[in-house]
């Protein structure tokens, strides 16, 4: 038995320990390895560092701490409950069971005080390098001298399997060249994965690796020596021009008398005999679940956490008085509440498209709606993965954001920030950095990138639409129409694969007013990220009644009486983006013919999924045939009961996009054919 006084920091960090040996083993699953090789760390962050109010989850200025080996969430649900969150004893012993606030990884919007949806590996590093990357320019932006309103850190635990995915390359590099010196990363070097020793496939040598970023690094240190932890985060917080990476030295499983510092301790419960004799190993003798009295109240941070508020709260009073419109314009942001006036910038954005009615490519409808939401939406960030030109995301209010020699944010000559951001080939760091920045608050994120590309960045769009947070990708280069780029570059199945993912809002518009209605809605909608296809060849703009018909996702565009046949519609063309120019003449043909088709412009599946059924039957009447026409595969579209799909396949071709679309069967004469042939069952 040791003999340790009870309120020491070690009998602190045995609270998590003996928490997470516990849950996980009442579970019968889970990761306790982490958790308890981590806890002195975390005694020496969240004691000793961390500035938060348990009492005010979503207090502004308040420290970001984000655990990106998620596997580990018992070590972040102990904390939560043992600082004293709205997280009480009984969710612990529900941990990884249904309806839950502890899943098996952390999760946004379940727990209190999680601050982003860890699990995939190296993401969560990556969220919080778009943190520290909001706080930094939200700092620049509403800070004046003497008025500090956001002053704050973001922390991350972060492990070896966090190192590895190729994300923390992109994620850290960025970090390094923004100079995020509030960023604060301690690196649980345990040398355990899943597979065993990590030492034969894992052969990095992290701190030069880090150092070669820009990052300061700081240690190794004993990661279960809690002085030793806190001066190493005194030390990174004294930076002001680097990110700074703490490297803690510690066994896995650290307690465990036969499974400390093995995989053995990663993945699984230890059992009962095992934790029995942990128990008698740290010195830890009460009941599953129980803490004592001392030990709680050791822990309780609700105190120190509201006279940390309150103290900012006064500070923040006096800059209130100071400036005022600055204070009004800050917590709008924060709230994340669109300008009273959006209504009326979105109005003149979609009339301003409808009315010119130009035929440009969608890429360039894009950066035309653009320009009227960036001069109007300060909290607009942009950015492209080294694109600029080609997804064309920056506009006259969005100079390109540059950080300068001493880490400061350079402004321009107007003493605005930068707001478009060049993230270099790197999609899926880019992706998770806006994630982050969307979490954290005060912006509204979009980047680019060719929509083939969307592959690199899959799992972050999927990780923003699980969150609900609103980031806006813009994806262009949209399909075989982007011509002698070919293949490699030329997306079919990416449309499709998209929209399966749920809560993910995915426009392929057709002109300049459906490209500005997807804008709205993506600006407007503020608990979903969106995805915006579009394209490089030109479209014609295809007039319109109404432009507000298009926020359904789906519209009848043209009815037979509109080209002047005065007949019945006998079949529905359903086509989507570049495809509805197509839809629109085949159309014409077919009425010189006297055959009466509609077609429905579908800019989104997924906003006309959501539509009453009765809407979707008058746009689809199910007496009518339907024929789908989208430069994609044919899959996707046999959900809508469709008679024949015109789609593709099979893989493009280098070539001109015309050439290509003859090819492939993009032509009037094509759907021409189609129709008359469903007309003929």
């Amino acid at each position: 038995m040791v003999a340790i006084t009870e309120t020491s920091p070690t009998q602190l960090a045995n609270a998590i320990r003996a928490l997470a040996m516990d849950a996980v083993q009442q579970a019968n699953s889970g990761h306790p390895g982490a958790p308890m090789g981590m806890a002195d760390i975390a005694v020496a962050l969240w004691k000793r560092h961390l500035k938060h109010n348990p009492s005010d989850p979503q207090w502004t200025d308040r420290d970001r701490f984000v655990l990106s080996n998620g596997h580990g969430s018992m070590l972040l649900y102990a904390l939560l409950h043992l600082t004293g969150y709205a997280l009480p004893i009984e969710q612990l012993r529900n941990f990884r069971q249904m309806h839950s606030q502890t899943p098996g990884h952390p999760e946004v919007g379940v727990t209190p005080g999680v601050e982003t949806t860890t699990g995939p590996l190296g993401q969560g590093i990556s969220n919080a390098v778009g943190m520290a990357l909001a706080e930094k320019l939200l700092a620049a932006e509403f800070n004046r001298p003497g008025h500090a309103i956001v002053d704050h850190h973001t922390y991350t635990f972060l492990g070896d399997g966090c190192l590895m995915e190729g994300i923390s390359h992109e994620a850290c590099a960025l970090a390094g060249a923004w100079k995020l010196n509030k960023l604060i990363a301690l690196y649980d070097d345990n040398g355990i994965s899943i597979d065993g020793k990590v030492a034969p496939w894992f052969v990095d040598d992290t701190a030069l690796r880090f150092a070669a970023y820009g990052w300061n690094v700081v240690g190794p240190v004993d990661g279960h020596d809690i002085d030793a932890v806190d001066a190493a985060i005194t030390e990174a917080r004294k930076s002001t021009d680097k990110p700074t990476l703490v490297i803690c030295k510690t066994a896995i499983g650290k307690g465990s008398p036969n499974r400390a510092g093995t995989a053995k301790a990663h993945g699984e419960p230890l059992g009962a005999e095992e934790i029995a004799l942990t128990r008698e190993s740290i010195g830890w003798d009460a009941e599953p679940f129980v803490i004592p009295e001392d030990i709680c109240a050791a822990w309780d941070c609700r105190v120190a956490g509201a006279a940390a508020q309150a103290a900012w709260e006064d500070r923040y009073s006096a800059y209130v008085l100071e400036f005022p419109e600055l204070a009004v314009a800050f917590e709008r942001r924060m709230a994340g509440d669109l300008p009273d006036n959006f209504a009326e910038i979105a109005v003149t954005a979609v009339a301003d498209a409808h009315e010119k009615g130009e035929t440009v490519a969608s890429r360039k409808a894009s950066q035309i709606a653009l320009e009227h939401f960036t001069a109007a939406l300060p909290e607009l960030l942009g950015g492209s993965a080294d694109l600029t030109g080609s997804n064309l995301t920056n506009t006259k209010s969005t100079p390109a954001l540059r950080i300068a020699a001493d880490g400061a944010v350079v402004k321009t000559e107007a003493g605005q920030i930068g707001r478009h951001i060049n993230y270099g080939v790197r999609e899926f760091g880019m992706a998770a950095i806006m994630n982050g920045v969307a979490l954290h608050g005060g912006f509204i994120p979009y980047g680019g990138t060719f929509l083939t590309f969307s592959d690199y960045s899959r799992n972050a769009i999927r990780m923003a639409a699980l969150m609900k947070t609103r980031v806006i990708h813009v994806f262009t280069h949209d399909s075989i129409g982007l011509g002698e780029d070919g293949p490699t570059h030329q997306s079919v199945e990416h449309a499709a694969s998209l929209r399966l993912i749920p809560n993910l809002d995915v426009w392929r518009p057709a002109d300049t007013a459906e490209t500005a209605v997807a804008w709205t809605m993506a600006l407007a909608n503020r608990h979903r990220p969106s995805a915006l296809l579009l394209s490089r060849q030109n479209l014609a703009y295809a007039p319109k009644s109404d432009a507000d018909v298009i926020t359904k996702g789906a519209y009848i565009l043209s009815e037979p009486r509109d080209i002047g046949l005065n007949k019945k519609a006998k079949a529905v063309i359903i086509a989507t983006g570049s495809e509805v120019q197509l839809a629109l003449q085949a159309q014409k043909a077919l009425a010189e013919a006297k055959i009466a088709v509609r077609v429905v412009s579908m800019p989104s599946t997924t906003v006309f999924d959501r539509q009453d059924v009765k809407y979707k039957k008058d746009v689809l009447p199910k007496d009518l045939p339907r024929i789908a026409v989208e430069a994609g595969v044919t899959d996707f579209w046999w959900k809508y009961r469709c008679d024949a799909v015109i789609g593709l396949d099979t893989f493009g071709e280098s070539a001109p996009a015309p050439v290509l679309f003859k090819h492939f069967g993009f032509t009037v004469e094509n759907i021409v054919a189609t129709v008359r042939k469903v007309l003929s069952k």
